[in-house]
């Protein structure tokens, strides 16, 4: 049996095919409030995936660390390589 055919606005991300990326960007909200509300919205499923379990574990809280360290690193990458040792020939 077939599949209902879900309109384009509701369809999420990896459901939409590369022809129709453009469109779909078009229907989403850029907004302030609309971004505050995605991102808030992503949260919310990182939560409750990997924080907010029955039996959970370190996995969700090692997973957000090791995503702020990776990022702390990138910011400060600039600073950093033009502190270290250089040879002077």
């Amino acid at each position: 049996m077939a599949d209902k055919p879900v309109a384009l606005a509701q369809r999420k991300l990896m459901d939409v095919k590369l022809g129709e990326l453009p469109s779909w960007l078009g229907t989403r909200d850029f907004t302030p409030n609309g971004l505050l509300g995605s991102v808030r919205g992503g949260y919310e499923r990182y939560y409750n995936k990997y924080i907010n379990v029955r039996k959970g574990g370190i996995g969700g809280v090692a997973m957000f660390l090791a995503g702020y360290v990776a990022l702390s690193y990138l910011w400060e990458y600039d600073h950093i390589k033009h502190d270290r040792w250089r040879k002077y020939h």
